[in-house]
């Protein structure tokens, strides 16, 4: 059972010491976690970031960001990374009052396990609130947005109308982004175009390829064939044990030689010829029948 630790920002920062160590020097990730939740629910849902400054609401922020950032590397590190944004959000409740810092986070996480699309919704939202849209770090955020999730997703038309509806971007600004995102999309169309040659490439290579294995087994047919019609003239006059000699022989052509493999049809070819010289040797030229070639 966890110990019971007194609540407040104090203790909060405490415990986020403490995490912090367990993360880094020990690399006890879930105790690292466990204390970093503990933390955040000390806190509760405390007062909105202000700007009172010391260890007034933008202290309590600060506090409460570095513990979830302390959290989010603990599950990454015991790759429960799907997680990640759930757990954050049970302590911010909506994705506009997450801090830059987490987002960000947020953001690369997801894009580096190749899942940028759960950033869609979440990203979007935080974009467009007003209130974000006045911090200092909203156009790096929204440049992070547009290259690790808009533009991976073939996404360009929203991209496009994220930019021009913020309000807080100049004129410079915008056509940066949006010279961005028409290069994005430029590099879209290659890809794209090169998928499709490289397709239609790969058809005509299929069918040299089946037309080469079909006629390796024609061939091995048209041996076999010989070889059968061989034995059916010969079965009259051979006796039982030469019969069974031959059965055995043709057990090891059709069942333990692979017919796909270049190197079955010099040896069927040998045994088509083992199978002349042994009638060859065992039958009298009485009795010996025409063999057909």
């Amino acid at each position: 059972e966890p110990p019971a630790w007194a609540p407040g920002p104090a203790q909060a920062a405490a415990l986020l010491e403490e995490a912090a160590d367990l993360l880094v020097l020990h690399r006890d990730f879930t105790a690292a976690l466990e204390r970093c939740e503990a933390g955040c629910d000390s806190l509760g849902p405390g007062p909105e970031p202000g700007p009172e400054p010391g260890t007034g609401p933008e202290s309590f922020a600060e506090v409460k960001c570095s513990l979830c950032v302390v959290g989010i590397q603990a599950l990454a590190e015991m790759n429960r990374w799907r997680e990640v944004l759930s757990w954050v959000l049970q302590y911010y409740h909506v994705p506009e009052h997450l801090p830059p810092k987490v987002l960000e986070l947020c953001m690369l996480l997801y894009s580096r396990v190749g899942e940028p699309q759960v950033m869609l919704e979440v990203g979007s939202s935080w974009l467009r609130a007003q209130a974000n849209q006045n911090l200092p770090e909203f156009g790096s955020l929204l440049e992070l947005y547009l290259a690790q999730v808009l533009l991976p997703l073939g996404r360009f038309e929203g991209a496009e109308e994220l930019v021009r509806g913020c309000a807080v971007l100049d004129s410079q600004q915008q056509l940066e982004f949006l010279s961005t995102i028409l290069e994005s999309r430029s590099r879209w169309a290659q890809r794209e175009e090169t998928r499709s040659a490289a397709e239609e490439q790969r058809d005509p290579a299929t069918e040299t390829v089946l037309g080469v294995l079909s006629q390796k087994l024609l061939t091995m047919f048209t041996l076999l064939r010989r070889a059968l019609r061989s034995m059916s003239n010969h079965f009259y006059f051979l006796p039982y044990k030469k019969m069974l000699l031959a059965t055995f022989l043709l057990y090891l052509v059709v069942v333990r030689l692979d017919p796909a493999s270049p190197t079955s049809l010099p040896f069927i070819y040998k045994l088509v010829q083992l199978f002349r010289q042994a009638w060859a040797a065992v039958l009298s030229p009485v009795h010996r029948p025409p063999i057909r070639d």
